[in-house]
């Protein structure tokens, strides 16, 4: 009798294992050594097609060179329909130069499609088709995007597309949630190496207690690629109040962490940056609080050998190591509450450019000159170095951001979730 009970306890357990995977979508996450690019797999449309696509979490929606894809289930988005209503299509499309196939179809809804790693912006067409998962998890009619391959170069290694993860409503989480009435949300784990997981839908799982800080909404349109006027941002911010240096915080002026009636200023992500940069109003006095820090723990600085973009560079030798990398000066991003930090240790604020040099992993993301780009910037934009190996979740519905700060100090890796 007890065999028996333990047997359907166990059958208990894996039946709510089962359910709470089959209510997200899953995706693996890569990282491409060369590029340092992050990216995904899914297949596409009748034959499966396999698209490796770079994760972009500013980017609108999902595209990919679709010069060599066929398929019999894809299906144009017609101009003025409520599917273009509901993308937001930019005019109409078409293309006369032959029989419609994927990427060449008339009367068809139009897409900015942008290649943030080439700089290309290119009018597409919006089209509807199959997108497989997984084990044959699958989302019929998702809405894409084509892209000419002259057009999708600088991406990683065998990647072919982008998977945007915006604020919008043609982004993968929005019409997962949007199909199958789950809550819009994703949660991600950026691998430093091995398999890192993407889940739309639901959280991934982990005994790391995670910490919150609301998602806010720059008033102003930031791009990357489509400057709207009048309309709010796509990408993620967060209220980032400070930045300390083992401890102690900078003197800077608090305006840098706002934004301004022109939506310059705050604190963004992108995983298409690969080091996070600071405006240089911020980041000169961070270098120089780090250097002055790590020369209190008897870290020399080899100034001869700075590799750029960085700027303070280190002997390797002189810095022990540790269970979260590099044991150095630790860095934290200041958040609303009391004591509440996003604390970045050694292995997410330094890169090893070789066996012997180890250089504090921040950029120069340039002073009042950026203001003279088409599109408001950022005074902090976080990127995938300071973020790989942390607990990531974006929860839509209640504007909310939550993280885990390095998995490291839990004696894991994403490729360990």
């Amino acid at each position: 009798m007890a065999s028996t009970y333990y047997c359907l306890v166990n059958l208990f357990i894996a039946i709510l294992v089962s359910a709470a995977s089959d209510a997200a979508f899953i995706l693996p996450l890569r990282k491409d050594p060369k590029t340092l690019q992050h990216y995904t797999t899914v297949g596409m449309g009748s034959t499966r097609a396999t698209v490796n696509a770079v994760i972009d979490l500013g980017g609108k929606f999902f595209w990919f060179d679709c010069d060599n894809y066929t398929s019999s289930t894809f299906a144009p988005i017609p101009c003025g329909s409520q599917e273009c209503e509901l993308a937001k299509g930019d005019g109409c499309v078409g293309c006369s130069n032959s029989a419609p196939r994927p990427g060449c179809t008339n009367n068809t809804c139009g897409a900015s499609a942008y290649n943030p790693f080439q700089g290309a912006l290119v009018s597409q067409g919006y089209e509807s088709d199959t997108l497989f998962v997984r084990n044959g998890d699958q989302l019929a009619q998702f809405t894409y995007a084509c892209m000419n391959t002259r057009f999708s170069g600088g991406l990683a290694g065998g990647a072919s597309g982008i998977l945007g993860l915006a604020r919008t409503n043609v982004s993968l989480h929005k019409q997962v949630a949007r199909t199958f009435g789950f809550p819009d949300q994703f949660s991600m784990c950026l691998p430093s190496s091995g398999l890192g997981k993407l889940s739309i839908g639901a959280d991934l799982p982990t005994n790391a207690a995670l910490i919150s800080t609301p998602l806010i909404v720059n008033p102003s349109s930031t791009g990357p690629a489509v400057f709207v006027k009048g309309q709010p941002s796509d990408e993620y911010f967060i209220d980032v109040r400070g930045v300390k240096v083992d401890g102690q915080l900078l003197s800077v002026k608090s305006s840098y962490f706002t934004f301004d009636k022109y939506g310059f200023g705050g604190t963004k992500f992108s995983t298409t940056n690969n080091f996070t940069a600071l405006h240089t109003s911020l980041y000169k006095p961070l270098v120089r609080a780090f250097i002055k820090a790590a020369a209190d723990r008897n870290i020399k600085r080899v100034t001869a050998a700075a590799v750029p973009p960085f700027s303070a560079c280190f002997d390797s030798a002189t810095i022990p190591a540790t269970a979260t990398g590099p044991s150095v000066p630790t860095i934290e991003l200041v958040l609303p509450g009391d004591g509440i930090s996003w604390k970045m240790y050694g292995a997410n604020s330094m890169f090893a450019v070789n066996e012997k040099v180890t250089c504090l992993a921040f950029v120069d993301g340039g002073g009042s000159e950026s203001r003279n780009n088409n599109f408001p910037s950022a005074s902090i934009v976080i990127g995938t170095h300071q973020l790989e190996d942390n607990l990531l979740e974006f929860d839509l519905d209640s504007s909310t951001f939550r993280f885990s700060s390095s998995l490291l100090s839990h004696n894991k890796t994403c490729s360990l979730l």
